[in-house]
């Protein structure tokens, strides 16, 4: 059986010396960066252009607290999972934007890798349990807005 290839994720952040230490821990996880975006439209744009598997956002960047639109916008696209990461979670609403779940930020390299797993085996097709992701939480009941599809 063949390795699921690397997770392409896309980092929405603003501050960059946050986004250059996410993509380093990244690439040490083995996952694949294909874009940093530092604004909403940027991050829509890259999200609509590069189609990651994953985008990793945060609720404030650069043209304010426009990450809840970027979460929904590129959560609409079925093949992209969306994750907040943010020290701001009372900013996401109760739908979560689409969003699977939520990193809270300060976060740990072990939370990161926890949550990316979880989201390579939601994808998958598994059902993969939270146990000892305690900086990660879930859409209301652990899954996003449709229901019947775990990486939206």
């Amino acid at each position: 059986m063949m390795p699921e290839p690397a997770l392409r994720i896309l980092v929405v952040e603003d501050e960059v010396l946050i986004a250059l230490e996410l993509e380093c821990l990244l690439d040490d996880l083995g996952y694949v960066t294909v874009g940093v975006a530092g604004s909403s439209q940027e991050a829509i744009a890259m999200g609509r252009a590069m189609t990651p598997d994953v985008a990793l956002v945060d609720i404030h960047l650069i043209d304010g607290p426009t990450g809840v639109a970027v979460a929904r916008a590129l959560s609409a696209d079925p093949r992209t999972t969306v994750v907040f990461m943010t020290a701001n979670a009372k900013r996401i609403p109760d739908d979560f934007a689409g969003a699977l779940g939520v990193i809270a930020k300060p976060y740990s390299e072990r939370v990161v890798a926890g949550a990316l797993r979880y989201v390579a085996e939601c994808r998958a097709g598994h059902n993969p349990t939270l146990e000892g992701l305690d900086g990660f939480s879930l859409a209301a009941d652990g899954k996003a807005d449709d229901r019947s599809d775990p990486r939206h």
